[in-house]
């Protein structure tokens, strides 16, 4: 035999082995890999979404245990602009009732409390509650004419709405 033939057989030996023998092992490989590589990565996603929902949710329950704190509060402030509305001789009373009136607003002001609902500002249904409504020339459409209760809000939650009279 020639060098030329040994090395045809060799080749043509090499061909007749088949490749896919060595191919499963290392595809079983890839795919035991890959799969564990996704499973790495969904936890690694879930436990970033559940910090972020823990997060939001540790947020949302202090802003609404300080909104529940401050409904509680509301009937203080309606009797205190009750009394701030009555009549008295007594100027050294007037004055205290004020005096915690203002202490009072400036409490809920410090907790980022905002007090709305005032004669000639514009009504909006999202914010008023119209409990009664009223024609009046002097005033324009869809304008509070008469305040019986105050609305607050926190942020851009409201605590009470505003109860109104609306015109026109």
């Amino acid at each position: 035999m020639t060098t030329d033939e040994t090395l045809e057989q060799e080749v043509e030996t090499t061909e007749e082995i088949p490749k896919e023998t060595e191919t499963p092992e290392v595809n079983e490989w890839e795919e035991k890999y890959n799969a564990e590589h996704d499973s790495f990565l969904r936890l690694a996603a879930d436990y970033d979404n559940f910090r972020k929902r823990t997060i939001k949710e540790k947020e949302a329950s202090y802003g609404n245990g300080k909104c529940d704190a401050v409904e509680k509060i509301l009937p203080v402030y309606d009797n205190l602009e009750r009394a701030l509305q009555q009549e008295t001789q007594d100027e050294a009373y007037k004055k205290g009732v004020e005096m915690t009136m203002t202490q009072l607003v400036g409490i809920l002001a410090g907790l980022g409390v905002e007090i709305y609902g005032n004669v000639g500002e514009s009504f909006d249904p999202n914010l008023h509650n119209a409990v009664m409504h009223t024609e009046d020339e002097t005033l324009g459409e869809n304008t509070i004419s008469q305040v019986f209760q105050k609305g607050f809000k926190l942020g851009e939650k409201v605590i009470r709405f505003a109860m109104v009279q609306v015109a026109n």
